[in-house]
Formats: structure tokens, C-alpha cells, sequence
């Protein structure tokens, strides 16, 4: 019994824990904000407030109680995030106009008139569902069209002994099917007009979200030129582990970082955190440093060159009683025609009942015939028409004789050409120090319109983009925390976009139910001990405790302890313990009769 409590009170605890989760979760969300210095404005307690001075009037005036109101939901007040620290590029957008924004008026090359132009809408405005009112970022309003729009930085950006930070906010509000929201990071050169900007235009870094289909991309690429011809060559990161799915249907603000250290080491975060990291030497596609020897395009291979490592056996016979002739399949001689077979009748017969179309033209459909159906005749009779044996697998039967195989002798492996030094071999040790880069831009095609950006920043201080990110889209977490559903919402939400879910639900519900009722209402009752028992482990019979009881009843009833006090003699007690050990003695007989009478020896005494 004890077992079922404890079983039926961890239940009761797991189930409460599950309840409450959500409620501790959005607790969570907003104490971090007021952790990390965000400027959040609790109305709960300014709603209390107000109601004890209402309360307060109204008993004044006419000492009416007040009606009682549940507290008002804990609201985010948005502030816009200031750069502080060592930056060159910082836009959040609060002002509501595209003031340092250039758009593109190119046109794309090698694409049809109609869709080459990038005219792609944008906008400036809060998100649609926003939780915080008066943000406001760039949207993408356009579906099936080509944007592009830049900015250039406060001052170019030069690799040298500091990182590269690089960070900003998306959400796909309305999801996404196929188009991409990442940046890229504009080389500075002479020839860069950010009115002409087009997907040709020279970067050095493109970092961002990209999907299409059910392939999920965060690219993190460079431009790595080389040493020696000049040239530049992309070098795309390697594809995160990280399941990145969530970040493009969950419809909330996501904060992607890209984080690039003067010792080739690199970190992509989502949300603060990592899901893809290695090294600009060793983790790029195709790697930074070509390899130091090729293989030599004017080795041939030779003619004579035998690349079998084994060969049929040159001195191998075909047994004389080989018979390569010899059917697979053969009758079975050993069957027996089912007794009832009908040899007369066919399996399949003209239907009676069909007539011939009135339509049909025996010139030109020739002649008509009733269609087929099965012989009723056939239907409880084992078969009909000519029987035939079943064919079974010949056991003779060997099939075209091959000489086995054997160990070519004159194996010279799998041919390669030599190598030979690559001539355009180099090696980069540093390949962190890349072009430097002027001006930020989003050079993007997608199917799915209002897609949001807000509160881009590079830096080359970790503690300033971290700042950055707690006064922006820290806010932004919060606001989303405080407004989330309950659990019931949440699991209804999850449901209609995973039907099976609901099974899940059901079984979650009834089994904790099942479990309560079979330990608590069912179970064995305790089968009474045999005396043998009572003897092996020294537990009191029931008559006995009964007889124990009784006596401390009597001893403690007033006229016993009166009878007790007149009768204390040495005689009595004399007569009390002789009585006593007779009982006892009883009591030992009586076990060891009932020990004697179940016992395997005594029975088969009996038997004989």
C-alpha cells in the first residue's frame, strides 16, 4: 500500500511540475531581461496601486466595495536600443524613414526582361504581430522579386588584431518557401556605386538565413583572394549540425551572430547560441590552401596495365557431368490430381447473361463475343480444366558452367598518375585578414513577402555587440515570453500542425489514470499465515494478540488494578505462573503437531 502512495504522489508531482512549466518559463524570460538592465515596466504593480486608490475614493464616497480584477499581464515598454562602444555600422530603424539606405536601380544580367529589374518593394514599419509597440525594422514587401538595398558604414572595416562581430534580427512573419534573408558585407573598392548594386557586385563576407524547399542554410562565405594569380575564390562554411528548422517556421525574432577571430577561428550563433564553429584553414569547402602536389595531367595510363585483382582460372575443367541443359524447374512426378477435378470443364465461360450492344458493327468490330467469367461450376470443385503437375526446382540443376576465380598473379593495382608540384600551389596562414569591406547590403529573391530585419551592428568588440543585442532583441524576447500562451494553447498549436500529437495527448492523460486505478483499487489481499510460519518468524498469532489484548484491558480497568492490589500474595503469583507455563506449554505442542502434520515426511508416512 505504501507503494501505490508514494507511486500515486510522484505522479501527482510530475503532472503539477508539467502545468506549471510554462508559467516558470515566462517568469524566466522576463527576470533575465530585468537581469540584463533592459528598461521593462511591470504594470502589475502600478495596477494594484491604482486599484487601492480607486478603493480607496470609493469607500469615500460611497463606501461601495470595489469590484475585484484579476492583474493585468506584465507588459515589455520598448526603448531603442543606443550603440555604445566601438562600432561601424548601428540600425535599428526607430526613426521610421530609410534615411542612409540606398536602393538599387540595376538590372540583373542573363535574366528575362520582366523580372530583371530590382524592384522589389521595402518598407519601414513594426512587425505585424508586434509585442512591442513602437519597433520598427526593414520588411521585405515583395513576393517573386528581386530587392536590394545598402548602406555604408560609419568607416571601412580592416582586418587586423580585433574580430569581426556581425549581428542582426529576422523574422519570417509570414514563414518562408523559398528566398533567403542573409547580408552581405560589400568590398570596398573604387568602382562601388550602391545604386547599381546586383548580385555581382564584390563582398567579402555574405553570412544569413537561406531556405528553399526543405533545405535549411545559414552560409557563412568569403571571398579569399589569391596570392598569386590575384583571383577570388568563394569558401563556404561546413554545414552546421544543428537542426535548423525551428528558426524558419516558429514565426518569432531570432538573432543571428557571426563571429570571425584574428586566429582563423570562427562562431555562428543563433540567440546567443552557438550551432556552428570551426576554422577558417581547416573547416572551408573548397579548403583555403590548395594541396601542395597534383597529379600529373600528362601521365597516361599504360596499355599493359592489369588492373584485375583476380581472373577466372586458365587450368579449370568443366566436370564431365556438367549439364548446362538441364531445365531449372521440373515436374513433380510425386503429385496427385485432386479427387473432383472437373478436366471438362474450363475455368472461365461466356456470360450468359450478356447481350451483344445494339450499336455494335461486326465489319467494323468484328464479331461479337460475350464476355469472360469465372465457371460457376468451378466454385466448389478443387479445379478444372486439363490438370497439370506443379513444377518444383530441379535438383540436378547446375546452370552454365564458369571456371572459378582466382587470384590474379599479375595484379598491379588500381592505376594513378604520378605526382607532381602543384605550380599553383601557396600557402595562407592568415586568411582571416581579408578585403576590407565598406558598406552593408541585402541582395535577395524570394516567394514569401514580409520577411524582417531590424537592428543590424558590426563591431569588433564582443562586449559591445553583446550590449547591442540585450538593449534590441534581448527586449524583443521578452516582449514575445511575456505574451506566449499557456500550456493548453500551446499544446493545442502544436497539435493542428502534428495531428499526431493527440495520441500522444490521450495516452499522457489516461495513462497515469490507469495506473492510479489498478494500485489503488486492485491488488492481492494478504492470505493468512500458517502456524509454521508464526514460527519462523516469531510474528504473534492472531488468538494470541487477542488474549494480550484482553489482558491489558483488564489490567488497566480500575477494579483489576483494586483486585490486583488485595490479591498480591506470594501464593498467587505462584498459581499465575504455573498456569502461565502450562499454556505455554500447550501452545508449543499444538505448533509442532501442526509442523509435524505438514511436513512432506509426515505424508508420506501416511501414504504408506
Amino acid at each position: 500500500m505504501d507503494q501505490r502512495v508514494g507511486l500515486f504522489v510522484l505522479l501527482a508531482v510530475g503532472l503539477l511540475c508539467f502545468s506549471l512549466a510554462p508559467v516558470s518559463r515566462a517568469e524566466d524570460v522576463v527576470e533575465d531581461s530585468l537581469d540584463d538592465d533592459v528598461d521593462v515596466e511591470d504594470e502589475l504593480d502600478l495596477g494594484l496601486a491604482g486599484a487601492e486608490e480607486e478603493e480607496f475614493e470609493g469607500d469615500a464616497q460611497d463606501e461601495a466595495p470595489p469590484a475585484s480584477k484579476a492583474p493585468p499581464t506584465p507588459k515589455v515598454t520598448y526603448k531603442a536600443p543606443e550603440p555604445m562602444g566601438e562600432h561601424f555600422f548601428a540600425e535599428s530603424f526607430d526613426r521610421g524613414t530609410l534615411d542612409g539606405w540606398v536602393l538599387s536601380n540595376a538590372k540583373k544580367d542573363d535574366t528575362d526582361e520582366e523580372i530583371a529589374k530590382y524592384d522589389g518593394k521595402w518598407a519601414v514599419e513594426e512587425m505585424k504581430d508586434s509585442k512591442l509597440p513602437g519597433d520598427k525594422g526593414l520588411v521585405l514587401k515583395s513576393r517573386a522579386k528581386h530587392h536590394a538595398i545598402s548602406a555604408h558604414l560609419l568607416r571601412p572595416f580592416t582586418f587586423d588584431t580585433k574580430p569581426l562581430i556581425v549581428q542582426y534580427e529576422v523574422n519570417f512573419q509570414s514563414g518562408i518557401d523559398c528566398g533567403g534573408a542573409y547580408v552581405k558585407l560589400l568590398t570596398e573598392t573604387p568602382e562601388l556605386d550602391l545604386d547599381q548594386f546586383v548580385d555581382k557586385t564584390s563582398y567579402t563576407i555574405m553570412f544569413g538565413p537561406d531556405k528553399c524547399g526543405e533545405d535549411y542554410k545559414l552560409h557563412f562565405i568569403f571571398r579569399h583572394k589569391n596570392p598569386k594569380t590575384g583571383e577570388y575564390e568563394e569558401k563556404h562554411a561546413k554545414k552546421p549540425d544543428a537542426d535548423l528548422r525551428t528558426y524558419y517556421t516558429d514565426k518569432k525574432t531570432h538573432l543571428y551572430t557571426l563571429v570571425v577571430n584574428p586566429d582563423n577561428s570562427f562562431e555562428i550563433l543563433v540567440d546567443q547560441t552557438v550551432v556552428n564553429s570551426g576554422n577558417l584553414l581547416t573547416d572551408m569547402t573548397p579548403p583555403v590552401n590548395p594541396p601542395a602536389e597534383i597529379e600529373d595531367p600528362d601521365d597516361h595510363k599504360p596499355e599493359d596495365w592489369d588492373e584485375r585483382p583476380k581472373i577466372q582460372d586458365p587450368d579449370a575443367v568443366k566436370p564431365e557431368d556438367w549439364d548446362e541443359d538441364a531445365p531449372a524447374q521440373i515436374p513433380d512426378e510425386d503429385a496427385v490430381k485432386p479427387d473432383g477435378w472437373l478436366d471438362d470443364e474450363p475455368e472461365y465461360i461466356g456470360d450468359p447473361d450478356a447481350v451483344k450492344p445494339e450499336d455494335w458493327d461486326e465489319d467494323m468490330d468484328g464479331e461479337w463475343e460475350a464476355p469472360q467469367i469465372p465457371n460457376p461450376a468451378c466454385e466448389t470443385a478443387p479445379g478444372c480444366g486439363t490438370w497439370k503437375r506443379p513444377m518444383i526446382d530441379n535438383p540436378n540443376y547446375k546452370g552454365k558452367w564458369k571456371p572459378p576465380m582466382i587470384d590474379n598473379p599479375n595484379y598491379q593495382g588500381v592505376w594513378k598518375p604520378r605526382k607532381i608540384p602543384n605550380p599553383a600551389y601557396f600557402e595562407d596562414l592568415q586568411p582571416f585578414k581579408m578585403t576590407p569591406f565598406s558598406a552593408v547590403g541585402l541582395e535577395l529573391w524570394s516567394m514569401t513577402s514580409d520577411i524582417f530585419f531590424d537592428n543590424f551592428f558590426i563591431t569588433n568588440d564582443r562586449n559591445t555587440a553583446d550590449r547591442w543585442a540585450t538593449d534590441g532583441w534581448g527586449l524583443k524576447k521578452a516582449a514575445e515570453g511575456a505574451a506566449e500562451p499557456g500550456l493548453a494553447a500551446q499544446m493545442l498549436s502544436a497539435a493542428e500542425e502534428r495531428p499526431w500529437l493527440w495520441v500522444v495527448y490521450v495516452l499522457t492523460v489516461a495513462l497515469p489514470l490507469v495506473l492510479i486505478i489498478v494500485f489503488c483499487c486492485t491488488g492481492k489481499k494478504k492470505s493468512a499465515a500458517t502456524p509454521a510460519e508464526y514460527k519462523k518468524t516469531d510474528e504473534p498469532q492472531p488468538d494470541v494478540e487477542e488474549e494480550e489484548e484482553a489482558e491489558e484491558a483488564e489490567k488497566s480497568s480500575p477494579a483489576a488494578e483494586e483486585k490486583s492490589d488485595a490479591e498480591d500474595s506470594p501464593e498467587k503469583e505462584d498459581e499465575e505462573e504455573e498456569k502461565d507455563e502450562e499454556k505455554e506449554a500447550m501452545a508449543d505442542e499444538k505448533l509442532e503437531e501442526d509442523v509435524l502434520r505438514r511436513s512432506p515426511r509426515n505424508r508420506k508416512v501416511r501414504r504408506d
